[in-house]
């Protein structure tokens, strides 16, 4: 029984783990945050967003808001009959849970100077599978992502040793 419940532990763990190595957390604006007269169209351009992901809108709550709204309010900066109000407290995060477009603005007027962001959500494709590298004069080391699965694997043995045999 002990090994049962050790095994589904160390499952347990091994998906937590990998599904926050996978999740990225995007700050809107990058170091300029959630701000009248940002270019978030250019912002959104430069990242990759992902089922899963994060997005972080930093700002002065005192002022501004973060509204979920549709791709016409979006449009128009039309704040009535928004989705969704995110605003809790000035650092303010949603996780993106559909492969879809979001749309968000600030209401009060901030939407039309510049404060509202498009994100396009795509579904993660698992990686190719990389050919093992022949012997090379010149090898480079692991990648990111090799280190991390050998990361996980070293931790889960650990994990289930200690539990079964200590």
């Amino acid at each position: 029984m002990v090994g049962n419940r050790s095994l589904i532990l160390m499952l347990m763990v091994m998906i937590l783990v990998l599904e926050f190595a996978m999740a990225k957390l995007h700050r809107v604006g990058d170091k300029l945050g959630w701000n009248p007269n940002v270019n978030y169209s250019e912002w959104s351009n430069h990242h990759q967003f992902y089922v899963g992901d994060w997005l972080l809108f930093n700002f002065d709550k005192h002022y501004f808001n973060v509204l979920e709204v549709n791709k016409t309010s979006y449009e128009n900066c039309n704040d009535q009959g928004f989705i969704k109000n995110i605003t809790r407290g000035g650092r303010d995060v949603i996780e993106l849970t559909e492969a879809r477009p979001y749309y968000f603005l600030s209401s009060g007027g901030y939407c039309f100077h510049g404060m509202k962001v498009a994100v396009n959500i795509d579904i993660p494709q698992a990686p190719a599978p990389v050919p093992l590298p022949g012997p090379t004069k010149n090898a480079s080391p692991l990648n990111s992502g090799s280190y991390m699965f050998s990361l996980i694997i070293l931790i889960s043995i650990d994990l289930f040793w200690t539990l079964n045999f200590k």
